[in-house]
């Protein structure tokens, strides 16, 4: 999905087309039953997983007004009645157990998201998440290894899209992007 399709405001964050087909990528989500997206923002990534998954019952998690309210609008827009929005500060009480999960936004309170994913996912199950600061990556990636996780992979996506300068054309560049993903130790008889 193209990110122009989705309603967006000023302060509420989205995760860019090329990242969010990446994350969705890596979440594989083909034969899933339930999907949390923690740090929702405008809700791209619930959006697009409802979506191309009409089946996967979708969890988004915000606690900015704004976010919620834009997300909530993205929602309607798209008919896509398989996402419920919890107005929440995550870690959050949830009586759910997910076969993937995805942080987009961590509030400050990055391992504890990590735990508390963790606690929500099946065995097997993917968590995948996103980050622009450096020491957000490397907090995530030293946590991990505490973690019961396995088949670890990192990227740094950098991309850049041609815009006009005067008469000529030049590659604007976006944030470069980290992307963790990983797999609860385990295995799930979802075939993930």
């Amino acid at each position: 999905m193209k990110d122009d399709l989705f309603l967006r405001g000023a302060r509420v964050p989205m995760t860019k087309e090329v990242v969010r087909t990446q994350a969705l990528d890596r979440l594989q989500l083909q034969n899933a039953q339930h999907f949390i997206d923690i740090g929702a923002g405008t809700g791209s990534v619930s959006l697009e997983a409802a979506m191309r998954y009409p089946q996967l019952r979708v969890t988004a998690i915000e606690r900015n007004p704004d976010a919620l309210a834009l997300m909530a609008e993205n929602r309607e827009r798209f008919a896509c009645p398989n996402i419920e929005i919890i107005n929440g500060y995550a870690p959050i009480e949830l009586d759910a157990i997910a076969d993937a999960v995805f942080i987009g936004g961590s509030g400050g309170q990055l391992t504890e998201l990590i735990d508390w994913s963790l606690a929500h996912l099946h065995p097997g199950g993917r968590l995948v998440m996103t980050f622009i600061l450096l020491e957000n990556l490397t907090c995530a990636l030293t946590h991990l290894e505490q973690c019961a996780i396995h088949d670890l992979d990192c990227l740094q996506l950098q991309v850049a899209s041609l815009a006009t300068l005067g008469s000529g054309h030049y590659f604007k560049p976006n944030n470069p992007t980290f992307l963790i993903s990983c797999l609860k130790e385990g295995s799930h008889d979802s075939n993930l």
